[in-house]
């Protein structure tokens, strides 16, 4: 991806003034952004930050082209270079003109992933994009990614799930162990939108990030999966995850419910207020649980 190309200004066609501002993810590059840009608001239907007023095309532009000025430009060619001199082996890992992962699926891959800046998943190709200019960070963290999706192998699970078996240890209901699997079914003729929090009949809201191409050709739990019990076959795997605060309080609520015949057909549906509004409590307290882990590992005297 060329740095210069993958910043896009796109005035807005509606009838409130305004612009789209269309650039890679990277968290501190987002800082910036929302620094200099507070009132803009995020648009998952277009993929973009939409900045109001009659004066954003110039105020993007600008902020764009002084970003641009103190990126380095030859961080691809040292990203590159540094590659070379110590590069990374793996079967994972594919060398073209960017950095290319391909690993079984793995919620901890993922995670990686997303915190290296500049790194997208292709939908199409189903792999990761990590450009030369990342690489370090990438080799930093590869040993996580690498165990990560070597425990996700398929021989490998299968492995650990008869070892559970014969060891007595798989004691996690149905439910438990079929969630852990962060998979959903969903009509193959009917598919979710990827990467925009939606509402299922099992797991609550949650984000779906990629969809299997064949159909599911296994009998479904009708106490887990109740909508798609009774013909399997109609249906696809869709890998899920939970959403983060800043995503279900980006999305916009559907303002009616949908038609009940069609939600408990299809399994997925648009969220309502409500049913946002109960994920993002939830969620909340699981970060405050997790504050205060890290407050007791850090200080476990209390003093």
């Amino acid at each position: 991806m060329e740095l210069v190309s993958a910043f896009q200004i796109i005035p807005s066609d509606s009838e409130r003034p305004g612009a789209f501002a269309l650039f890679p993810y990277d968290r501190d590059l987002v800082r910036r952004f929302r620094e200099a840009f507070p009132r803009a608001r995020w648009r998952g239907e277009g993929q973009g930050w939409f900045v109001p007023g009659t004066t954003a095309v110039r105020r993007v532009n600008t902020w764009m082209a002084q970003e641009l000025e103190t990126l380095d430009r030859h961080a691809d060619e040292k990203g590159r270079d540094a590659y070379l001199f110590e590069p990374l082996e793996s079967p994972y890992l594919e060398v073209g003109d960017d950095l290319r992962v391909r690993t079984p699926y793995s919620h901890t891959v993922v995670e990686a992933l997303r915190s290296i800046p500049w790194a997208r998943w292709d939908p199409d190709e189903k792999i990761w994009h990590v450009p030369f200019r990342s690489y370090e960070e990438l080799r930093r963290i590869w040993p996580v990614i690498a165990e990560a999706a070597r425990r996700n192998e398929p021989g490998e699970r299968r492995r650990r799930r008869e070892e559970q078996k014969r060891q007595g240890q798989d004691s996690a209901s149905p439910a438990q162990a079929e969630r852990r699997r962060r998979r959903y079914p969903v009509p193959g003729d009917d598919l979710p939108p990827l990467e925009t929090p939606l509402a299922t009949l099992s797991w609550g809201v949650v984000v779906f990030e990629d969809i299997e191409d064949h159909v599911i050709d296994e009998a479904l739990d009708g106490s887990i999966y109740p909508h798609a019990k009774s013909d399997p076959s109609r249906y696809v795997w869709a890998r899920w995850r939970m959403p983060i605060l800043q995503e279900v309080y980006r999305t916009k609520a559907a303002r009616e419910p949908e038609d009940r015949a069609l939600r408990d057909s299809r399994g997925w549906w648009w969220p309502t207020r409500d049913e946002l509004q109960e994920r993002a409590r939830k969620l909340r307290q699981m970060e405050r649980a997790q504050q205060a882990r890290h407050a007791v590992q850090k200080n476990p005297a209390g003093f």
